[in-house]
């Protein structure tokens, strides 16, 4: 009986580790890239009422402070989209780097990339204050088409007290965006539904390749990082995609909580060398829609 009882015992400890490896491994935190202006601007709409509907439905799925990625020429572009920003910080989220004008590390020269870096800075002083705002998200996630060039950002980062905001999850949420407001300009309700069907199934497929893409890498499950836009597609699904990922099991944290995983390390030291993911297997090809999203309401 005593031997019987503690292989219960031993059981019992083993599920409740497993349970919890298991709830770590469901956390995802969500950011926001290209903030305040994201796609073509659907008739009827403003930037600033895009960001309101993000703020609003994240403050009601209450998910922790999320990231928002700004690339401050478009402030200049489109000045109405400014207060976007403004009320982004009061709503309590944080504001990271995201490159000036979005510029394509890998179409571009290092010195050129590091100056619309540097010129993105005095837009997150004045917006994000003496929060957080050193965190960088490459532009097109492109970190440099060489060794040498992926190498030398990192320093150049790690100098400037960066720490990379990494992406472990994304769904091509920005497909949708231009496909969406030409619908909405022609008042096609049945193409619109459509295209809220497909950005969830497309969620809803990535979950499974993104997991399958971890356990290769890295033998388990990571708390996931989520690469979102501001798109008006974006702000009006966000609720129905909490609560997918609800249903799928997911917690939310923020940034910094999922990048405290070791998988990250390097993400939050550019000083270190690059982490190389290589998978251990095969993996699955991440999904594409189920629509011909360039043709949709031409």
């Amino acid at each position: 009986m005593r031997a019987f009882l503690l292989r219960a015992s031993c059981c019992v400890v083993s599920a409740l580790m497993l349970a919890a490896v298991g709830a770590r491994a469901q956390q995802i935190a969500f950011t926001w890239d290209d903030l305040p202006v994201h796609a073509a601007l659907p008739a009827n709409t403003t930037r600033v009422e895009i960001g309101r509907k993000l703020i609003a439905a994240t403050k009601a799925a209450h998910l922790p402070p999320v990231y928002g990625f700004v690339n401050g020429v478009q402030v200049e572009r489109e000045p109405l989209s400014e207060p976007m920003l403004r009320e982004w910080r009061a709503a309590g989220f944080p504001l990271g780097n995201h490159a000036w004008s979005h510029m394509n590390l890998n179409e571009n020269s290092l010195e050129a990339w590091e100056a619309d870096v540097l010129k993105n800075e005095p837009v997150l002083r004045k917006y994000a204050g003496d929060s957080d705002w050193h965190w960088l998200r490459y532009p097109y996630v492109a970190t440099g088409d060489t060794p040498e060039k992926r190498a030398a950002a990192r320093k150049f980062l790690a100098e400037h007290g960066y720490r990379i905001a990494d992406v472990t999850m994304s769904f091509n949420d920005w497909l949708y965006g231009d496909p969406y407001a030409r619908c909405m300009a022609v008042h096609d309700t049945a193409a619109i539904e459509k295209l809220k069907e497909s950005y969830l199934k497309m969620a809803d497929e990535e979950i499974d390749h993104a997991r399958a893409v971890s356990k290769a890498v890295y033998g388990r499950e990571i708390p996931y990082v989520l690469l979102m836009h501001v798109g008006a597609l974006d702000a009006e699904m966000l609720p129905q995609l909490v609560e997918l990922y609800k249903k799928r099991g997911f917690t939310f944290v923020t940034l910094e909580e999922a990048e405290k995983d070791p998988a990250y390390a390097s993400d939050l030291n550019p000083a270190l060398p690059e982490t190389v993911r290589k998978p251990n297997g095969p993996v699955p090809p991440q999904p594409t829609p189920d629509l011909d999203l360039n043709a949709i309401c031409r």
